[in-house]
């Protein structure tokens, strides 16, 4: 045998044993003889939860999706759920998205809660992430789970856990979670089903969900309105196609072309280099529709939909892809201005926003007398908000990375009721003679100009991990004095819950849980953050820039002045 490292061998050597099936054995036996690089890569540590729940590629070891290790989260999950709800009947709901082996591991999952003695909803094919959210609440049931790698390339899979509120796992559950897994052995998952507990539910769900979807994203839209906005839809090969059309219909759009080349699921997502709508290239496709059909927008949404993409018409009419941050703005001060329409709005309610976000949300909460909450990335923080202030009522929020929330029915983003909303505003704006783009523009000259940009480096692998973790601490070591040329005067560290006036080197606690974010504050107030990703192999920087916009005239003019900014703050902070 080659020489391994001891803690990889005794990581290696115990899926050597009886608890794994022969296949499993074999495999790893011609990595330890073959592929030793592999070998490391699949086994040098244990899949983690991140933001997103887990993902991760798929294939043999620790380090993989796969059987075991999914059984072993399960198999925990159990343990916990009987410790926590002793001589309760328990109840769980498990969905999967498109991608290879999420309908055969959703399976493996079900089998193990069954054989722990929990009676198990299993949808009958693939369903979108928010709707297992819905589904979950709806049932009664005391935990969800998603089969799921979101947006990440083909070789990836992922478990997303949910908990009785419809919102994923946060603290103090997680750790709890984390802990009883991580303290089993894997000869301690049971794989054994008992069939009569797993029950497999489709379209009696579906009803109901796409039902709330259009009672929540639903805004008195005439019909007429409706039918003059043109709608391009793609579902990326995803799940998206089994909800989002009906949707529409039970709504009243019945203008809608869909991308036919996108509508089969499929996980090779073979028409796009990534099926992430915040990347242009994935809505390519659609974008030409709209040319050729003459479409008003275009809705693109990621593999188990709960992103979503929206490009618009322009000031010079061609399509233009929105960011995160302009969508999750006019999704917000839409729905701040419906509830003010019906006098609703009486200093109890609040929106949800994240740390990295457009700092323009808490400018809309404060004009409409509102609370802006502000958490950490992952739309479970926002969820823990509303389980959290019950008296409250929650509005909608939203996170720049293309996910946005309306209500509280659902507990995660939510694409297929976001996708509707889009609709109602472009289908409003165009009827009054306006565009969804220039309703955009005016909340602009109301509220501020915010521009911002997300740069994301991919470290792949053992050394990218390295990389980025050094990178974190030199910035924490070594942290910025300007920006730009524009003197930092705040620094916030969400590893120490300290934020740091460097003026006058006063430090106040930030009431956070912690996490890996560091964001200067300059003194022409700009925003950079700092980041490594929850779910993908990258660090990530995001970059808000303001200014004031006097006159609708100027917007181009004073938009590229924001650009030439940010160029500018890359080019100072080296992140070309």
């Amino acid at each position: 045998m080659r020489h391994i490292e001891p803690e990889l061998l005794k990581r290696v050597n115990t899926w050597l044993t009886p608890a794994f099936d022969k296949d499993t054995q074999d495999y790893i036996k011609n990595l330890i003889a073959l592929n030793p690089t592999e070998l490391k890569e699949s086994f040098y540590k244990n899949l983690e939860f991140g933001t997103g729940g887990m993902r991760g590629v798929m294939g043999i070891g620790t380090n993989r999706i796969n059987k075991y290790t999914l059984g072993k989260n399960t198999q925990g999950i159990s343990n916990y759920m009987h410790t926590v709800f002793p001589d309760k009947s328990l109840k769980v709901a498990i969905a999967f998205d498109c991608r290879h082996n999420s309908k055969s591991l959703a399976k493996i999952v079900a089998d193990v809660f069954s054989a722990n003695n929990i009676k198990v909803y299993l949808f009958e094919d693939l369903r979108p992430t928010p709707e297992l959210s819905f589904a979950l609440k709806h049932l009664n049931c005391h935990c969800g789970i998603v089969l799921t790698a979101s947006h990440n390339p083909p070789e990836y899979n992922g478990y997303k856990v949910y908990w009785q509120d419809g919102g994923q796992l946060v603290p103090p559950q997680d750790h709890q979670i984390i802990d009883i897994i991580n303290d089993l052995d894997y000869a301690e998952i049971k794989f054994e089903a008992k069939p009569e507990l797993i029950e497999y539910i489709g379209k009696d769900v579906d009803d109901v969900f796409i039902n709330a979807a259009v009672k929540n994203g639903s805004f008195n839209t005439p019909q007429e309105a409706k039918d003059n906005l043109n709608i391009v839809f793609t579902s990326l090969h995803g799940t998206s196609i089994t909800t989002i059309p009906e949707t529409f219909k039970r709504a009243g759009y019945n203008n809608v072309n869909i991308v036919e080349e996108q509508r089969e699921p499929n996980g090779d997502f073979p028409t796009v280099k990534s099926p992430n709508p915040e990347e242009p290239e994935a809505l390519k496709m659609a974008l030409d529709l709209a040319e050729k059909v003459d479409g008003d927008i275009v809705i693109g949404t990621d593999p188990d939909s709960d992103r979503v993409g929206i490009a618009v018409r322009g000031l010079d009419n061609k399509m233009l892809l929105l960011n995160g941050n302009q969508t999750m703005v006019m999704m917000t001060a839409f729905l701040l201005q419906q509830w003010k329409n019906n006098n609703k709005i009486n200093n109890n309610q609040f929106i949800g926003s994240t740390i990295v976000s457009t700092p323009m949300m808490s400018v809309l909460a404060d004009a409409y007398n509102v609370e802006c909450k502000i958490g950490l990335t992952g739309f479970k923080w926002i969820a823990k908000m509303i389980k959290d202030f019950p008296d409250q009522e929650f509005i909608g929020g939203g996170e720049e990375s293309f996910g946005f929330m309306v209500g509280d029915f659902v507990r995660d983003k939510d694409a297929v009721t976001a996708s509707l909303l889009a609709c109602e505003i472009a289908a409003q704006a165009k009827a009054k003679g306006s565009s969804f783009y220039n309703e955009l523009i005016q909340l602009y000259k109301t509220f501020g100009l915010y521009k911002e940009r997300l740069i994301s480096m991919t470290k792949k692998g053992i050394e990218g991990a390295q990389e980025i973790k050094q990178m974190m601490f030199d910035a924490r070591q070594n942290p910025l004095k300007t920006v730009n040329g524009s003197k930092v005067i705040r620094i916030e560290d969400y590893q120490l819950s300290q934020s740091k006036n460097t003026i006058n080197n006063t430090i106040t606690t930030i009431n956070v849980p912690k996490s890996n974010v560091l964001i200067y504050y300059t003194e022409d107030d700009s925003k950079i953050a700092l980041r490594p990703s929850g779910t993908e192999p990258k660090i990530k920087f995001y970059i808000s820039v303001n200014t004031t916009l006097d006159n609708v005239s100027e917007f181009e003019a004073t938009e590229q002045l924001l650009e030439t900014k940010i160029d500018a703050i890359i080019k100072d902070m080296q992140l070309n």
